[in-house]
């Protein structure tokens, strides 16, 4: 009895039976997260072919990699409703199954956690103390910064060191550990490259990373409006990609209505679904090309037709 007993313990105590009961830290084979990615990528994020291929192809990589030499920073830029928070949300929930509720996910709203000026030093403490913290139990920690444009200039420099090529600081490695930020600065130049392409007869298709990401940067580390205005993350090179989200046409305004209406379980009307995109409001005011908020009330307006 006492050696079944035994047995008994060690089986449950097996670290993969134990993590299907209980999350644990790295929990999602990296292969499968990755695949995980790729697929509702693919299924649910509409007009953002650039997103959708660097994200993956950064994200995969580093998961795969067992010898990382820093942690993955991803800058996501764009306007409201283009699917930044979607894309981030998506991410977290690859790596682990509770997705933005594990507790090896943290996220950070400027506006609500860091909501006063004169008290930016007590957060710049707080944050390197809650971000040690954290990678300490878990290396695979995910932070996410969302309203980077609305953060105080100077906060988010508290990090640097975290996420420079260290080894080990104060006996820590924070090599595993994935930085996402989500910022609306940017999204003016990203909408000049998708006009430019888009009044030259080219697809925004055709545009590729290279047409957009310096722009960006620079546009972003001069913003006098955003967290990361002459921020040494920019400067030293710690952001490895920034990520512009391209405005949404008419049509994936369509796709969104679609996807949220069979998601709660309805059958597609299609003169609803037209209803919907046709009353939002889109610019530049001549050409009426991109939604001005994307697809972020979609939700709320199916309330309105499916009450």
């Amino acid at each position: 009895a006492g050696a079944a007993a035994s047995a008994l313990t060690g089986f449950i105590s097996y670290p993969r039976l134990y993590c299907y009961f209980r999350e644990c830290c790295l929990q999602r084979h990296d292969q499968r997260a990755a695949a995980a990615l790729q697929d509702n990528l693919d299924k649910k994020l509409f007009g953002q072919h650039l997103v959708n291929k660097v994200v993956v192809k950064a994200v995969k990589g580093f998961l795969n990699n067992t010898n990382t030499k820093k942690p993955l920073a991803l800058s996501l830029h764009g306007w409201t409703g283009t699917g930044k928070n979607f894309v981030s949300k998506i991410v977290a929930e690859s790596i682990y199954k509770r997705g933005l509720q594990s507790k090896y996910v943290h996220q950070f709203v400027a506006t609500l956690h860091f909501p006063h000026a004169h008290s930016i030093n007590l957060y710049k403490d707080q944050l390197q103390s809650w971000i040690r913290g954290n990678v300490s139990i878990c290396p695979r920690s995910l932070f996410i910064f969302d309203e980077m444009d609305k953060m105080h200039a100077g906060l988010i420099d508290s990090i640097k060191p975290f996420l420079d090529y260290y080894e080990l600081l104060d006996g820590v490695s924070y090599r595993q550990a994935i930085f996402i930020f989500l910022s609306n600065a940017g999204a003016e130049k990203i909408t000049e490259v998708a006009l430019d392409f888009w009044r030259n007869g080219r697809t925004r298709e055709d545009i590729q990373l290279t047409d957009i990401q310096n722009a960006l940067s620079v546009s972003v580390f001069n913003n006098k409006n955003s967290g990361f205005w002459h921020s040494t993350l920019i400067d030293r090179n710690l952001i490895d990609y920034f990520v512009p989200f391209l405005p949404l046409e008419y049509k994936h305004v369509k796709m969104c209505v679609r996807v949220e209406i069979e998601s709660r379980g309805y059958a597609v009307d299609e003169d609803i679904l037209t209803r919907i995109a046709n009353e939002m409001t889109y610019f530049p005011r001549e050409e009426r090309i991109y939604s001005d908020k994307g697809c972020k009330t979609v939700d709320a307006k199916l309330d309105y037709y499916y009450d």
